[in-house]
C-alpha cells in the first residue's frame, strides 16, 4: 500500500462565495479516486510552520484585497516565512485568488513570497475575476483533485 500524502489547504474564505471555493478545492482534493491522500484545510490565522513543515504539498487561497493577498495570509507567510525557508525548498504549491478586480498585485505578492521560499509552483495560479461565477467552483474542484491526484500518482 502507498505511503498517505498529506496535502494542506490554507485558504481565507470570509464570505459565503469564497467559503464555496475553499470547499470546492477541498471536495476536488477528496475525490473518490485519490487514495492515498490525506487532506487538512485550515483558516490561515490557524495554519502555521508546523502545518507547512508536515505536508507534502500545499493549496493556499485569498481573496485579492486592496490589490493585494488577505491580512490573514499575509499574517500566515509572516509566522512561517524564517522557519520554513530552509525546511521546505522545493515544496509543491498552487494557489487561487478571488479578484473582484484583476488580481495582479495579489498574485505578485504571492510569486515574490514564494519564490523567497522557493516552493515549487505545479499549476498556474487560478484567478478568478470580477463578479462572482458559479464556474469558479468548478475550477477550484480541478485545482484541488490535479494536486491530490498528482501527490497520489507520486508526481510530487
Amino acid at each position: 500500500m502507498a505511503e498517505t500524502k498529506k496535502l494542506l489547504i490554507v485558504a481565507h474564505a470570509p464570505s459565503p462565495n469564497t467559503l464555496r471555493l475553499r470547499d470546492a478545492v477541498k471536495e476536488g482534493a477528496r475525490h473518490e479516486d485519490i487514495e492515498a491522500v490525506e487532506v487538512v484545510v485550515k483558516a490561515p490565522l490557524e495554519a502555521g510552520p508546523d502545518d507547512i513543515l508536515n505536508c507534502d504539498a500545499i493549496i493556499l487561497g485569498t481573496t485579492e484585497n486592496l490589490g493585494y493577498m488577505s491580512g490573514a495570509l499575509k499574517d500566515f507567510f509572516d509566522r512561517s516565512y524564517y522557519p520554513c525557508l530552509e525546511l521546505t525548498q522545493g515544496l509543491p504549491f498552487a494557489y487561487y485568488i478571488r479578484a473582484g478586480h484583476d488580481g495582479t498585485g495579489t498574485n505578485r505578492a504571492i510569486e515574490s513570497i514564494t519564490t523567497g521560499l522557493r516552493w515549487k509552483l505545479v499549476q498556474q495560479p487560478l484567478i478568478c475575476r470580477g463578479e462572482y461565477n458559479p464556474d469558479f467552483e468548478e475550477q477550484c474542484r480541478e485545482l484541488g483533485m490535479y494536486v491530490a491526484a498528482s501527490l497520489d500518482a507520486g508526481l510530487l
